[in-house]
Parts: C-alpha cells; sequence; structure tokens
C-alpha cells in the first residue's frame, strides 16, 4: 500500500506546515475526494508535529468508523475489490514526475533569488545513510565526524518527507494505488526535477548568459485526471462547503460570476486545463475591461475580487484532490497608490446638507421603504457608525429598550446581528441609541412599521441580497445629489465620520471599536468587554448634529 506521510511538510512559500495524507483507496468514495489536505496553521516545526500527530489520529479514528459503519455483506453478495498495488519502473515513475521542472521554474521565474526553499548543495545527500567521516587525531586516536549539521540533516529529511508527499499526491490525482518502491521512485523523481530546475533558477538569479526563459508552468500534470472535474461545477462543489463555513451569498455570486467570465475567455471548461498563464492573461484581459460608466476596473478590483475567486477555489480544489496544482498562487497585481485629495470622512457642512436633505425629502413614487430608508438611514449611520447595509436590513425585533445605569430613563438599542442579514465581522453588537433620534420620533416609526423589515421588501422567496444591493444604490445616489465629491463614499464615508467625532468627544478607541464592530487590534483588548452602559455613556457624548 501507499505509504502515509509520517511528518507535516512545510509549504515552500509560506513556510506554513500543512497535513497531506491520502484516503484509503475503499473509502475514497465516501470521504468525496482522494487526498486530506489542510494547513496545521502553524510554522513551528515541534507544535506542526504535535498538531500532524493529533490529526492523523482524528481521520485514522474517522476512517475506522466509516468502515465499522460498512453493512456486512451477506451471502452471494459481491464487493468491489481493492486494486493491488502497482509497481512503477524508473522510466514510469519519471514520467510522473517530469512536470514538477516547469512547474517549479513558473513558480519562482519573476524572482529566481527568492527561491530558498531547495538547498540545491544538499541533494545528494537525499535518501542517503548520513553515515560520517573518519578522522585521525594526534594522539592516535579517530573520531566519526558527522557530514551534515544537525540543521542540515534536519533540511534533508524535510525535503525527503516534501518529494514523497508530491508523490503520493500526483499518483492519486492519476488515480495510482502504488507500491512503496514506486512511491520511493516517484518521490526521487520530483526530487531530480526540482534540484534541476533549481539549478536552472540559480543561473537566472546570477544572470548567465544563455540561460533562457523560465517554461510556462501548467497547472497540473500533463495527463489528463481520471475525473475531470469543470470550472463552473468547481465553483459549486467550493460553494457547498463554503456556505457551511459562513461565507455570505455575495462572494458565492461574485466568485460564481468570476469564473463565469474565465470560461468566456477561455472558451473551455475544464479546469485541469487551466496554467498559470491562463490565470496571467485572464487577469490582463480584466484590467482591460471597461465598466459600464466606461472606466478601466480598478487593479484593487482585480486583485481582491477575481483572483481572490481564483486563488480560493483553485486552492480547494487541490485541498480535495479535484486538482493537481493551483494555477493562481502567484498571480497578483502590482500595488496602485491612491491619491488622496482629501480625508475620507464627511466635512461638518457636507454632513449637515446630506442630513438637511433626508429630513426634507418628500415621498414621490417609491415604495415607501425606499422613502423611509432615505429619510432615517442617513442619521442612524451619523450616529451609530454602522455600516450602511447592516442598517438597512434592519428588523423592527432589532430595536427595544433597556434599563441603563445613569440613565434615569433608560436606552434604546439596536442590535445589529447576523440573523437579520449579513455582519461582515459575523458577530452580534448592541448600539445605544442617541438622544436626538429618540426626539426625532425613530422609536416610534420602528413600532409603527407594517412589515418586519424597517427598510426593504424581501423578494418573492423571502431573500434581502437583492433587494439590499438595490436600496444601498438608491441611498449612494441620492447623496450624491448633495455630496459629488468623488474623494468621499456617499454610505461609507459616515463610518469614518463617526470615529474621529467620537475621538474628539473623548470616546476611547476600544469603546469606539466595539460600537462599530471593528476588531480588536491587540491580544490585550480582546480581554473584557464593553458594557452597554460604556457603550451607553460613549454614545451621550456625542453632540447634536443641527441642521
Amino acid at each position: 500500500m501507499v505509504l502515509a506521510m509520517s511528518r507535516p511538510s512545510r509549504h515552500p512559500k509560506t513556510g506554513i506546515f500543512w497535513l497531506r495524507k491520502r484516503v484509503p483507496s475503499d473509502l475514497v468514495a465516501r470521504v468525496g475526494r482522494a487526498i486530506e489536505y489542510f494547513s496545521l496553521q502553524t510554522r513551528e516545526p515541534g507544535e506542526a508535529k504535535q498538531r500532524h500527530a493529533e490529526a492523523v489520529a482524528r481521520l485514522e479514528a474517522r476512517w475506522a468508523e466509516l468502515r465499522c459503519g460498512e453493512p456486512a455483506a451477506g451471502p452471494g453478495a459481491t464487493t468491489d475489490a481493492t486494486p493491488s498495488p502497482r509497481s512503477l519502473s524508473e522510466r514510469e515513475a519519471g514520467e510522473r514526475a517530469g512536470w514538477m521542472y516547469a512547474h517549479w521554474l513558473g513558480l519562482h521565474r519573476e524572482n529566481p533569488s527568492q527561491q530558498r526553499f531547495w538547498p540545491t548543495d544538499l541533494y545528494r545527500h537525499l535518501w542517503r545513510s548520513p553515515g560520517g567521516r573518519i578522522e585521525h587525531k594526534e594522539d592516535g586516536r579517530t573520531a566519526v565526524r558527522a557530514v551534515l549539521s544537525f540543521a542540515q540533516a534536519e533540511k534533508v529529511a524535510e525535503l525527503e518527507a516534501w518529494c514523497r508527499d508530491q508523490a503520493e499526491t500526483v499518483l492519486a490525482l492519476h488515480d495510482v494505488e502504488a507500491d512503496e518502491a514506486s512511491v520511493l521512485r516517484v518521490a526521487k523523481a520530483v526530487a531530480a526535477q526540482v534540484q534541476r530546475a533549481s539549478l536552472t533558477l540559480a543561473a537566472l538569479a546570477r544572470g548567465e548568459p544563455g540561460v533562457g526563459p523560465a517554461p510556462v508552468a501548467t497547472a497540473a500534470p500533463a495527463a489528463k485526471p481520471a475525473k475531470a472535474v469543470g470550472l463552473i461545477e468547481l465553483v459549486e462543489a467550493w460553494w457547498r462547503e463554503a456556505e457551511r463555513t459562513g461565507k455570505s451569498e455575495s462572494t458565492r455570486e461574485s466568485y460564481t460570476n468570476t469564473f463565469k467570465q474565465l470560461v468566456a475567455f477561455l472558451k473551455h471548461d475544464e479546469a485541469y486545463r487551466v496554467t498559470v498563464e491562463d490565470v496571467r492573461r485572464f487577469k490582463d484581459h480584466r484590467l482591460a475591461t471597461r465598466k459600464p460608466n466606461g472606466q478601466l476596473l480598478s487593479p484593487t478590483t482585480v486583485k481582491n475580487s477575481d483572483l481572490a475567486a481564483l486563488k480560493s477555489v483553485f486552492g480547494w480544489g487541490v485541498a480535495n484532490g479535484r486538482l493537481g496544482e493551483n494555477p493562481a498562487t502567484d498571480v497578483t497585481v502590482a500595488r496602485v497608490s491612491k491619491v488622496r485629495l482629501r480625508e475620507r470622512e464627511f466635512t461638518a457642512e457636507e454632513a449637515r446638507r446630506l442630513l438637511e436633505a433626508a429630513s426634507t425629502m418628500e415621498r414621490g413614487r417609491e415604495l415607501p421603504q425606499t422613502h423611509a430608508a432615505k429619510r432615517w438611514i442617513p442619521w442612524v449611520l451619523a450616529f451609530t457608525g454602522a455600516r450602511v447595509g447592516e442598517i438597512a436590513q434592519l428588523r423592527r425585533q432589532d430595536l427595544r429598550k433597556e434599563a441603563v445605569e445613569g440613565h434615569p430613563n433608560g436606552v434604546w438599542v439596536l442590535r445589529i446581528t447576523p440573523e437579520a442579514g449579513r455582519v461582515k465581522t459575523k458577530h452580534a453588537r448592541e448600539v445605544p441609541l442617541h438622544a436626538q433620534l429618540v426626539e426625532m420620533g425613530f422609536p416610534e416609526f420602528v413600532a409603527g412599521a407594517t412589515g418586519e423589515r424597517l427598510f426593504l421588501v424581501p423578494d418573492a422567496k423571502g431573500d434581502i441580497a437583492g433587494p439590499l444591493r438595490g436600496l444601498k444604490n438608491r441611498l449612494s445616489e441620492a447623496a450624491r445629489e448633495h455630496v459629488d465629491d468623488p474623494g468621499v463614499s456617499p454610505n461609507h464615508s459616515w463610518r469614518h465620520r463617526f470615529r474621529t467625532v467620537a475621538t474628539e468627544s473623548g470616546v476611547s478607541g476600544n469603546v469606539i471599536d466595539a460600537i462599530c464592530g471593528w476588531s480588536a487590534k491587540s491580544v490585550g483588548e480582546r480581554y473584557g468587554s464593553v458594557t452597554l452602559k460604556a457603550r451607553a455613556d460613549a454614545i451621550a457624548r456625542l453632540n447634536r448634529i443641527e441642521v
């Protein structure tokens, strides 16, 4: 049978240790993947070994449970025979590892001097006994001196484990059940290809003449996988798991759109055929794409939306045995420094104009919920620092009155919660209402709402994603009628202004973070909590806004 990994493998780029273990062939169908592959989330070798051992124990216990849960075969029943391990010749092993040369060059060709994972001087020590050399001392005694230092021996062991890791993965992708000797042959062939590529990279780094450009890396071994997966199929499979981990519907929509655009660009839907060069060409295509207003897509959008989608979904495909390599791993967009001509928050005059317009806005032919949003949401943003979507999706039950020490008339409290819709941090928080909002009648407005949602009408399926997106756009359009400076965001600049105003009012940073839903900046700030009284006291310190 194929050897199981006995130690964690270090990622050659990030230095983070990973577990990669082949699923027993009789359980692949039930587990749904051929390789278990996930990060151990540490760069410390000792910690990685402990986590690796614990993870392997959990995997093997789970596999044992799966086997115990299988129904016993009755008389005359047939079972699928487990394929016997194959023996690969050195030629076959070399063919299985041949793709690694181009892949390794492709990973590092932009900055060949930064390839430090594979030290070429240690290659000759792989899979050899550490041994030592005999030294004769002047007093007639002899001693054996180790050829390698302890650190070098550790690195050799790491490289051997990594090569075996790659060998097991490529054999699994080709659905080859190999014997122990064959796995070792493939691992040695992988090492030879990486050594050859690393020597080429070293020559490139020295600028030696006669060394041509590195070949384009392929996304996977040249052979087509036994079970090829389509690009759209891949992103849909990713979503089935991502949804359970809390990814938002908007992320699904964004990632799916990116993959549809990739299919249209490449004119095929086969994930295994996508190469690093394909991803680079797609990146360039997106950078040359214009939005409906005629402006080019920003490099930030291409990097944080398109490339983020490709990296995440292809990475999931590798981790779950659907793909051999992630072709988007090292593709990026150069950071562009934006020219900023002003601060990102509204000025006092801009805030006053927007709030005055909100207070005097007359309802046209729009829905009552839309008119209410234009009337109330700017005011609520001004006194809470919340994200516009968090307020736009509010429900009647998200406002209540609480007795709070030091506030004899009680405090009206907004609960911003993932139960109502998307919250970026996925954590609920409570924000007291400012007295000016109470005097203006916001609690009475909430109590008189006819539907559950204060500012939205869900679609026929009860979803709010589409209506929410439309409402945010209408709020932006309304704000732009009064503040058209492109240096500020028509909705998000309220959040910037809130921090500035709260800081001027003497509110401490950790209380502002708690009100706005920002994460703690240090370990110390994660201890303890900001009480509702502390938040209410902070909101009470904010000055009224006269319009």
